[in-house]
């Protein structure tokens, strides 16, 4: 049966061994369609907190979380901190609870995109068959790489993982299948620093018995309402025929059918291209206050809105996302007659609709985002019936030329501007005699 080691490559096509022949290392892996697959998807193993150990050496040995602190959630942590049960999205305060001796660090997002784009091009050393998902994972098609690099995609890969340890200092775990739903699965059926293969011949048998929310895109929710059903694993789905499945769940149910029996037709997209564009803030103290909201509010749209013109793209759908003290998340999308780059457009929909949320309840995290994007020349055209916002457009892109040239606290507007004393003592009276 085929076999390669993961540590020298030595490989075979004929012989499986459990122990490297050539370097003696246990870090082998044995399939019989080892070297006839070729689709792979690569997941970088704690992504951000991988790369803190890797610049400071004194973390090393230490459980590590990326974000939390008192107000934030965790962007990621590492493997030790995992397991004393933190996971990503979890609030700050429960992951000190859960780890009190875990290192919390403040993310650096410039470095862990450095490293992405080295790791990005290793991959596209190997094939431009590169899809990315997000900053720390990919799926890859190897099909036709053999004469190339003359070896097998598996060679390939193992390879590819040394090279990323070496030269970036994080390591993956790799998944190798037939399709991207089953590499998929695969990547996470060994790490950190793995490899696993789903063959075709095994595919139904290997699905049976896993819980139907292993297969992506089914959320909680929808989860359970499978499970009210009575449906809890794929083995189950595997047994319902298509037209059942489509009367019960519609448009989801067909795609359960095929996905159950491990058939996926998607190809492997060169480039996915960015979807949204979005920022947020978790609040020091819960906020209930209407006012200080909007400013919140107009901060997060201007830098949206900057970070559009940068990218040349506009959209067409603004969200406003809210957290409560309860840690409850509200969502509020809104469509917009045309595409918007302009961050009073931006400012003026969101706090619309902020206005309808506020009330009885405080909320610890406010955030702004802007999808369905296109390319800027389609964005804000001249309203003829209102020259209202024309104006506005106008008054909005001289501020721009100015912060250009001289930064972008060259001009401020009237709400982002902090309070004089004679203001603040003005605030301080109203509030007094609001009190008594």
């Amino acid at each position: 049966m085929p076999s390669i080691c993961r540590e020298c490559e030595h490989h075979s096509k004929d012989s499986d061994f459990d122990r490297c022949p050539k370097c003696r290392s246990r870090r082998t892996i044995t399939h019989p369609e080892l070297f006839d697959l070729s689709i792979a998807h690569v997941d970088c193993d704690s992504f951000y907190a991988s790369v803190e150990k890797r610049d400071f050496p004194e973390l090393r040995d230490k459980p590590v979380i990326v974000g939390g602190g008192k107000r934030g959630v965790v962007s990621t942590c590492c493997y030790i901190a995992r397991m004393s049960g933190v996971r990503s999205a979890m609030p700050g305060f429960q992951a000190k609870r859960l780890c009190p001796d875990a290192v919390f660090v403040r993310p650096r997002m410039a470095e862990y995109v450095k490293a992405s784009k080295q790791i990005k091009e290793e991959f596209e050393h190997l094939t431009p068959s590169v899809e990315p998902l997000s900053i720390d994972e990919a799926f890859l098609d190897l099909s036709g790489t053999e004469k190339l690099h003359h070896a097998s995609p598996a060679q390939s890969l193992v390879r590819l993982a040394r090279t990323i340890e070496e030269k970036v200092g994080v390591t993956i775990s790799i998944g190798l299948s037939h399709n991207k739903f089953l590499a998929k699965i695969a990547s996470d059926l060994d790490k950190p620093r793995g490899m696993a293969i789903i063959g075709q011949e095994e595919t139904t048998r290997f699905l049976a018995d896993k819980p139907v929310t292993i297969i992506y895109g089914i959320g909680k929710k929808f989860g359970e309402r499978m499970h009210k059903d009575g449906i809890t694993h794929i083995g189950q789905l595997q047994e319902m025929d298509l037209k059942e499945l489509s009367g019960r769940y519609g448009e989801i149910g067909a795609r359960l059918y095929y996905l159950a029996r491990g058939e996926d037709r998607r190809r492997v997209k060169r480039s996915r291209g960015v979807k949204s564009v979005s920022n947020e803030t978790t609040f020091f103290k819960d906020i209930n206050d209407f006012d200080e909201l909007s400013k919140v509010l107009l901060r997060l749209s201007e830098e949206v809105s900057a970070r559009l013109k940068k990218k040349n793209i506009a959209g067409d759908t603004v969200t406003l996302k809210l957290k409560t003290a309860g840690f409850a998340t509200r969502t509020r999308r809104r469509q917009l007659v045309s595409p918007t780059q302009l961050a009073h457009a931006i400012y003026e929909t969101t706090q619309n609709m902020l206005e309808k949320e506020v009330g009885m309840t405080s909320f610890r995290l406010l955030g702004v985002g802007v999808s369905g994007l296109t390319e800027s020349p389609k964005a804000d055209p001249v309203d003829l019936i209102d020259p209202n916002i024309a104006r506005k457009a106008a008054a909005e892109r001289a501020m721009d030329k100015v912060r250009d040239r001289f930064g972008k606290k060259a001009v401020l507007r009237g709400k982002l501007l902090p309070a004089t004393n004679e203001e603040k003592a003005i605030i301080k009276d109203s509030s007094e005699r609001k009190q008594s």
